[in-house]
């Protein structure tokens, strides 16, 4: 099909992510306080959406905690600069098995499976204007951990978003996941137009060469809205891509530590240098109440 090229376009910073880079970059942010400061920073810069997780402050481990999340949310909602606050909801799906020879019992220390309910609570207290719902189960590059997202827990957690008024942004790592998410829009566990976020090159989901791509925007439906990354150095590749295939970009430290080769990045300078591409391609940079206005968010202040 021809591209039809995104001329007004939103960039999300992927603040910090749950992987292991904690001690990859003095520049990833740990407690909620400096989480919520690089997201600021990051909207400064031009970012309309933060995607935000949370992290023990002394270790750098990714956490469920509801207090950090509240704090980071108080945050940055009190911050002068307005964005799009987007939490994951991905956290509490963790299975790591034992040997190949002998899967149970299960890796204790790696395993971290929740029900959907406790997966939701903190997007409950904090009622951002988007979540994540990781669309599908998938292998990644750890050797015996399976990230577990099973049909009847995202119908579960999906029709808890929606009954919040959370806007889901499902996040999809092969096309599988694009074909269950239209299943869940037409079952009426999500809401149409639905948002997505294409993740490329995550191992081992869809690869992030043009034509495995191509083949993910060709399959998300033509009244929603997709945004797209890749990890490390393809970051800034992918976000030319997007646009030049119709849709939005992410990008930030969940996704890439470096700015140049031997140049550790902030999040705000990640946000600038997308920036800078997406306005030399001829597109405009969109602010947050332009995103709220075109995906139907509304922004809100958590209850009691």
């Amino acid at each position: 099909m021809p591209l039809t090229m995104n001329r007004e376009v939103f960039i999300t910073c992927a603040v910090t992510g749950s992987g292991g880079t904690q001690d990859r970059s003095p520049h990833v942010p740990r407690s909620p306080r400096e989480i919520a400061e690089s997201a600021i920073d990051a909207a400064r810069a031009g970012a309309a959406v933060v995607h935000c997780h949370v992290r023990d402050p002394e270790t750098g481990v990714p956490s469920r905690r509801l207090d950090y999340y509240r704090e980071v949310t108080e945050r940055i909602r009190e911050a002068e600069v307005d964005v799009v606050l987007n939490l994951t909801a991905g956290m509490g799906g963790d299975i790591t098995f034992g040997s190949p020879e002998k899967p149970l019992p299960l890796n204790e220390a790696g395993t971290d499976l929740i029900g959907a309910a406790e997966r939701v609570e903190h997007i409950k207290q904090c009622l951002p204007e988007i979540c994540t719902l990781d669309c599908g189960t998938m292998n990644f590059a750890e050797a015996d951990y399976v990230m577990t997202n099973t049909p009847g827990m995202l119908q579960a957690m999906g029709r808890m978003m929606t009954a919040l008024g959370v806007k889901p942004e499902i996040e999809a790592f092969d096309t599988g996941h694009l074909w269950y998410a239209k299943q869940l829009v037409k079952d009426g566990v999500l809401d149409a137009p639905a948002l997505v976020q294409l993740c490329m090159g995550v191992p081992w989901g869809a690869p992030d060469d043009l034509n495995t791509f191509m083949a993910m925007v060709n399959n998300v439906p033509d009244d929603w809205n997709f945004s797209a990354f890749s990890l490390g150095r393809n970051q800034m590749g992918y976000v030319a891509a997007s646009v030049l295939a119709g849709g939005h970009v992410r990008v930030g430290l969940e996704d890439n530590l470096w700015l140049e080769k031997g140049v550790l990045a902030t999040n705000a300078q990640l946000v600038e240098r997308a920036a800078g591409i997406v306005e030399r391609m001829g597109a405009r940079v969109i602010g947050p109440q332009e995103v709220r206005d075109k995906l139907g968010l509304v922004k809100r202040a958590p209850a009691g």
